[in-house]
């Protein structure tokens, strides 16, 4: 699945047009849709519908004519000028005998659900005077607020702050950057020839669909030496301070994803959990000699980190680099080497990285996740809600995960859960998207479950539940099509 912005969704439909499809047709199928979310979420709640001057209203008229039909009381605010397609939906729904009152009108209250059919994604910069008015004040209702397409504002702010969003066709940038203002996601397929929904030039939304073929199959004949063995190297003690949580975490992390065996390289003292790990304890960062296929490396490492990732290169084997391992030098120097490598920092990490600044890094994940991958020539997972994996010109956004996710630790599973994936033998791009889905899936499993206060531990151990529901074909999709 691949994720869209406006332009390029419009240019999605005038090609469907081209093609012979009517424009008209792709709205009636955009109304009707929203229309079926509407009643399955409010039933025949009265409906008060904002409809702007283009074809968002136009599909909010075609949505208004068909809670009509199903006896839901409508009232219907509009702004002048339709043209087209949506001046036809007007007509339309004008032939029902129904009033389409003015826009600068519109009235709402107790007992009422508004629709969002202002903009969607036809908004070219922030609202302002009359229309940012109008959206403050339906935010400030406490409605519920159903929006077609997109919420009205977005990206920008003011916007409007929704309770439900129906994508159309597919779903958009701001869908998956700015979940918070959309709600709950709904996919509604309107008819548009599938070819013009498969441009490989856009991002990748991971879908269990495309991740289920790469789970490693583990055969009969499997043993603890066939199945991916992981070096986890990370720790720090001196000065006072000792750093042992982290690498612990990711050696559980690597088991929990189906490692087969995990060689912990740590500082002596480090606690011996998990006890199924075969404990190398070390007085400096040193590299002994590991029989492994995958490393992770840097969790925890503090002042060592550097030094850590250093030595593994030595390995020149498949590596994750992780927390402290994450230095411009480091990626560099794994990049001449040629070897496969995955770089998971969080914002401020990949700051570091790139010399900027974390609120920098925060305005444009996309674009700062393909920055790195193609400035180090490394597969990048730019931690984030969604998570950005990049490698070369290929990015994928990561629709699982949840707030409850933000807790100590939970970023050295994932490097574990990772390196685990290329052990089985995973391609650095594909171990990364994988990863990531189901650690954020194994959070989300246990948000429903618990909600916030999550160890990290807690999300180890879920990982084998994450990994069970994709095998069978029944990983959740975290929005619902329609």
């Amino acid at each position: 699945m691949r994720l869209f912005t406006p332009e390029a969704m419009r240019e999605a439909d005038g090609k469907a047009v081209a093609l012979g499809y009517p424009s008209l047709l792709l709205m009636e199928w955009a109304g009707m849709k929203a229309a079926r979310v509407y009643l399955d979420l409010f039933g025949k709640v009265p409906a008060v519908v904002l409809a702007g001057k283009g074809n968002n209203g136009g599909d909010g008229f075609v949505l208004a004519r068909h809670l009509l039909l199903e006896g839901v009381r409508v009232r219907v605010f509009a702004a002048e000028g339709q043209e087209g397609d949506a001046l036809l939906a007007k007509r339309a729904l004008l032939a029902h005998g129904l009033e389409v009152r003015p826009l600068e009108e519109a009235s709402f209250g107790p007992g009422e659900v508004l629709v969002d059919a202002l903009f969607g994604t036809g908004l070219k910069g922030p609202l302002s005077g009359f229309y940012a008015g109008l959206v403050e004040g339906m935010n400030a209702s406490g409605l519920p607020i159903l929006a077609l397409d997109l919420p009205s504002g977005l990206p920008y702010a003011p916007h409007v702050r929704a309770t439900a969003t129906v994508a159309f066709a597919a779903l958009k940038t701001p869908h998956l950057l700015l979940r918070e203002a959309c709600g709950k996601l709904y996919l509604a397929e309107i008819g548009l020839p599938k070819p013009l929904l498969e441009r490989e030039d856009l991002p990748q939304v991971a879908t269990p669909e495309a991740l289920r073929p790469l789970l490693p199959k583990r055969p009969l004949t499997a043993h603890k030496g066939s199945v991916g063995r992981v070096g986890v190297l990370g720790g720090y003690r001196g000065e006072g301070l000792r750093y042992a949580g982290a690498p612990l975490l990711a050696a559980l992390g690597a088991y929990r994803m189906g490692a087969g065996l995990v060689h912990l390289v740590a500082p002596e003292g480090t606690p011996l959990e998990p006890l199924e790990a075969v404990f190398h304890p070390v007085s400096s960062p040193t590299l002994p000699p590991l029989k492994v296929e995958a490393l992770a490396v840097g969790m925890g490492g503090g002042p060592w980190g550097k030094a850590w990732a250093l030595e593994a290169l030595k390995a020149g084997l498949p590596t994750v680099l992780d927390a402290d391992a994450l230095h411009p030098e480091v990626a560099e120097a794994y990049r001449k080497a040629g070897l496969p490598a995955v770089l998971t920092p969080h914002a401020g990490e990949a700051g570091r990285l790139l010399g900027v600044s974390p609120e920098e890094v925060g305005k444009d994940p996309l674009g700062v996740a393909q920055a790195l991958a193609e400035r180090f020539g490394l597969t990048v997972v730019l931690k984030g809600n969604p998570t950005v994996v990049a490698e070369g010109k290929r990015l994928s956004l990561n629709p699982t995960g949840n707030p409850a996710l933000a807790t100590g630790g939970t970023g050295d599973v994932l490097a574990g859960a990772i390196a685990a994936l290329l052990a089985a033998g995973l391609p650095p791009f594909e171990a990364a998207r994988l990863g990531v889905y189901l650690h954020g899936l194994a959070g989300d499993l246990l948000a429903e479950e618990k909600g916030v206060g999550l160890l990290a531990r807690e999300v180890a151990e879920a990982l084998p539940w994450a990994r069970k529901l994709l095998a069978e074909g029944r990983a959740p999709w975290p929005f619902s099509r329609v």
